[in-house]
């Protein structure tokens, strides 16, 4: 095989190839665009804003290493997934675990506020059967004060739920960003190679060849 043909074919590959990258890199790069797109149209929508510095306690500040994401974020309005996960996380959490130690049920959830509010319940029913007036009262204000916390729950870990689908959402979307632009690079590497490749072809001489056996040097014929 002629070496301009073999170069030709190896270049020309090449720039198939680099073309294939270019349209995924595009494909991707729009995934990325409609994700960062969507994440701020929809936590925009919501028209919430991180409480300003001066706003927030000490408890807000320091409740956990992340909590200072807040301080990072105050005063701005809610759009981009990290202010998503930093709302949910360090705000929300925060006082939902307040409102749970406030209510004496130190580290409840909704769902394990269920169970607090069925046994609660039987107790307000066991003093009442009883005629304990004063037991059966404590009871239902624990109980009433069980019922509250879960809607509380039930509002703060939906909102949290919510929130942390966005943030998920928008990782992925920086994902194909990222997955966008190197394939880019890797586009751009085989159109430089496939350029060298061509050029190589057209100052390569017409007669030289690759791949050709080399041919056994004939022996004389022995004398008689």
């Amino acid at each position: 095989m002629k070496r301009r043909t073999f170069d030709l074919i190896l270049s020309g590959g090449g720039l198939m190839v680099a073309a294939l990258l270019v349209a995924l890199a595009f494909a991707v790069g729009t995934q990325y665009a409609f994700a960062t797109n969507y994440v701020k149209e929809e936590l925009s929508a919501q028209k919430i804003t991180f409480a300003t510095a001066d706003k927030l306690t000490d408890g807000e500040k320091t409740w956990k290493a992340g909590s200072a994401s807040l301080v990072t974020y105050a005063g701005q309005p809610l759009e981009t997934g990290p202010q998503a996960e930093a709302y949910a996380k360090y705000y929300i959490a925060y006082h939902m675990d307040t409102a749970a130690k406030a209510a004496g049920f130190d580290g409840a959830t909704y769902a394990t506020l269920g169970g607090i509010r069925t046994s609660l319940a039987a107790d307000v029913t066991a003093a009442k059967a009883k005629g304990d007036t004063a037991a059966a009262a404590d009871a239902q204000k624990k109980l009433d004060a069980a019922t509250s916390l879960r809607t509380t729950m039930q509002t703060g870990e939906t909102l949290r739920g919510l929130l942390l689908t966005v943030y998920g959402f928008s990782v992925l979307g920086d994902m194909a960003g990222l997955a966008s632009n190197l394939l880019y690079g890797l586009a751009a590497i085989m159109f430089a190679l496939a350029a060298a490749g061509f050029v190589h072809a057209f100052v390569t001489p017409k007669e030289k060849a690759v791949f050709t056996p080399a041919r056994e040097p004939v022996r004389a014929a022995s004398a008689a």
